[in-house]
């Protein structure tokens, strides 16, 4: 499968016309996912888009059927616009007004902390299934979760302590052998130990120390002194995780808004990628 993610919030990327600003251009829009579809193939294609780029340039709906025309095999919508970036609540409306527009699949995303989100989100928009962001952050096994809750199982993934720093040095040594040095993957993973840890009674030492580890034997050091049998916090089921910034002004290139056709890539739009 190939993923093309039109659904990045964040400056650097839509100022140059990429992410979540790109639908807008609609014809260019059009051109890079016919130009996704031919070059994958036989795999299937699928696409990841937000509502728009505000409240008063929505674009989910024109998009959603110029990639369904264009051959997608799936449409994922997140439920918000880039000028709310993460705030707020994902509007689930949306998503139900894109399966209903659509022939396709259609795959919902935003706001799925625990996988009965996932549940309520297919029974109130009739998705086809539901994309995963933030609410994974530090909990691998939300995925788990998924799978049992889709398949009538009631049962959770609750974790001791002991298990997730398990996860958490697998994890770590993962980063390390995809970097090139050992520095440089425990200094990536420094971003995800406060998510792991979230709601485990761990001293405020401990977690400044983790959160400056260069290696693997510092982590194996600082780990080694945590309890294995602490019990999962279960209050910080269905919490919010990952970024959670306040609406935003949407940067854009010069012009952008005033010409829709406009199907001319922007200079540097290919170089920048992130998440959405």
């Amino acid at each position: 499968m190939q993923s093309s993610n039109f659904g990045c919030p964040v400056p650097k990327v839509t100022r140059k016309g990429g992410g979540a600003a790109l639908p807008w251009r609609r014809r260019l829009f059009a051109r890079i996912v016919a130009g996704a579809v031919r070059a994958a193939g036989d795999l299937p294609v699928t696409v990841k888009m937000r509502k728009g780029i505000d409240d008063d340039h929505l674009t989910y709906l024109e998009a959603g059927r110029i990639a369904q025309d264009a051959g997608v095999a799936w449409v994922a919508l997140h439920g918000r616009t880039a000028a709310q970036r993460y705030s707020g609540t994902a509007d689930w409306s949306a998503i139900a007004a894109l399966v209903d527009a659509l022939d396709v699949p259609v795959l919902g995303n935003g706001d799925i902390w625990e996988a009965d989100d996932a549940l309520r989100m297919v029974r109130e928009t009739g998705c086809a299934g539901v994309v995963v962001g933030r609410g994974c952050l530090g909990r691998p096994w939300l995925f788990a979760d998924l799978e049992a809750a889709f398949a009538g199982d009631g049962r959770r993934v609750l974790p001791h302590l002991g298990e997730v720093v398990a996860v958490m040095r697998r994890h770590a040594e993962l980063l390390v052998g995809h970097f090139r040095t050992e520095r440089d993957g425990c200094t990536d993973f420094r971003k995800h130990i406060a998510w792991y840890l979230k709601g485990f009674p761990i001293g405020g030492e401990t977690r400044r120390a983790l959160a400056m580890i260069s290696s693997l034997a510092e982590l194996d050091d600082l780990i080694a002194v945590l309890d294995p049998a602490e019990p999962f916090p279960v209050a910080t089921l269905g919490q919010p995780r990952g970024r959670t910034n306040a609406p935003g002004k949407v940067f854009l290139p010069a012009g952008w808004l005033a010409a829709r056709d406009d199907d001319a890539v922007p200079e540097g739009a290919e170089l920048a990628d992130s998440g959405g």
